[in-house]
């Protein structure tokens, strides 16, 4: 029966398109598997890849992609984002992420909401971005519901996975929503996995005064996945003393999987994280003292988080215009960077890569993602040249073995509206 669900799950979710047999020969090959392969070969076939190998060699019967000169990498895959589910994050009637007056909390499946005409997706895929985890704002409580993983192939209706993990804002942002205090905040989010242990046990109606009211059966119940271990448990968090009371849950609840998300602090207590083998999905790139909760902001945080053996994924989790996961190559690059400035701990080129590729399909168990080997998924992509320096442009995207259009909306728009074009082309607003 799972064999079936989810062959009609993949159905529904890659688009319906021929897919060519295709060899990429010539470039640089990063496999995140091993060294890169200068002018070799990358075979695809019926949406994986089935042969990565050194030489030029076209079988019969493969289209031949000439990438000399150019990289072949796998897609990017965005740690944490809110693609397809807020067009304008400031408009409430395009931004599906917050539920404030929602009765249910953990219970909410983000996924209901993925509009796949949603006008980031073409500029998110023309960017090299093959993937993308999609995630709630918390709304009426500190339990923001369950979140998604996207293909952001042409013509994918539907999520590559849903339900796939449970968010919570903890730290300030919970404590404000919990009543105003972090002991609030703690309570309430214990009080609702112990109604998840009850709802395991079959003892739904038995709530204890002690639990939050504001819990439903509906979220209690979502939240036996948290415990039974299909789902990780999201929980944003910045300063240093939440972050070591949050890796309190694993040991709590021995069946819950934790992932720390954002973590600005996680460098002061980077050694705790890793000894809980819990790993972080965060932005990288705060290194201001925006608020009391991360004083310690730092671009050295990744880098000194990574040195102390966390596995660390890039990601997209402020909900702020600028930071778009269409840009992760280029935070990427940042880490690279801040390792060779005076005082700086980065990342070295293959751990910055690998965050932003291979970690996050390893933190979500998205089996064949994130590299190039036989048997992989084959999303795709060739650049000009080096993903992570600013100058470089993506020149091919494959989605599923599949030839990627990287038309958008502004591409239209730039090339309608370019110096030197008939003016009696133009709407009528734009003849003065």
């Amino acid at each position: 029966m799972r064999k079936i669900l989810f062959a009609l799950l993949m159905a529904t979710s890659v688009p319906a398109l021929a897919q060519e047999r295709i060899a990429i020969t010539g470039g640089k090959i990063i496999t995140n598997n091993g060294a890169p392969i200068e002018g070799g070969t990358v075979l695809l076939n019926d949406g994986v890849v089935i042969g990565v190998s050194p030489g030029v060699s076209v079988p019969a019967g493969f289209t031949q992609v000439d990438a000399t000169g150019k990289w072949v990498t796998p897609g990017v895959i965005a740690g944490l984002s809110q693609i397809g589910t807020a067009e304008i994050a400031g408009n409430s009637s395009t931004n599906d992420l917050s539920a404030r007056r929602s009765p249910g909390t953990a219970a909410l499946d983000l996924d209901v909401a993925l509009n796949p005409a949603e006008t980031s997706i073409p500029v998110t895929r023309q960017e090299g971005v093959t993937a993308a985890i999609v995630g709630p704002a918390p709304g009426r409580t500190l339990f923001a519901g369950q979140g998604f993983v996207l293909s952001l192939g042409e013509g994918v209706t539907a999520p590559l996975r849903s339900r796939a993990f449970q968010y919570v804002s903890y730290g300030e942002r919970g404590s404000e929503l919990a009543g105003g205090s972090r002991p609030a905040a703690w309570n309430e989010l214990t009080n609702a996995l112990e109604e998840a242990q009850r709802s395991m046990r079959g003892r739904k109606g038995e709530r204890d005064l002690s639990q939050d009211p504001r819990l439903t059966p509906e979220d209690a119940e979502a939240l036996t996945l948290v415990l039974r271990s299909a789902q990780p448990l999201l929980v944003r968090v910045d300063r240093a003393s939440d972050i070591r009371q949050v890796l309190k849950l694993p040991r709590m609840y021995p069946g819950l999987r934790l992932v720390l998300v954002s973590a600005n602090e996680g460098w002061l207590v980077a050694d705790e994280i890793a000894r809980a083998g819990v790993p972080v999905i965060t932005l990288g790139m705060q290194n201001r003292p925006e608020n009391f909760e991360y004083l310690g902001a730092t671009m050295s945080n990744v880098g000194r988080m990574a040195a102390a053996g966390v596995k660390v994924a890039l990601g997209t989790p402020d909900l702020d215009a600028s930071f778009q996961p269409r840009n992760l190559p280029h935070y990427a690059g940042n880490m690279v960077a801040q390792a060779r400035l005076p005082g700086g701990v980065g990342l070295t080129w293959d751990q910055a890569f690998a965050s932003i590729t291979k970690t996050p399909a390893e933190i979500f168990g998205l089996a064949g993602q994130g590299v190039l080997k036989q048997g992989a998924r084959a999303d795709v992509v060739i650049w000009s040249g080096d993903p992570l320096e600013l100058s470089t442009q993506t020149e091919k995207v494959f989605i599923r073995g599949v030839p990627q259009n990287l038309e958008s909306r502004q591409t239209r728009l730039a090339r309608r509206y370019l110096p030197g074009r008939d003016r009696t082309q133009l709407p009528e607003a734009y003849t003065r």
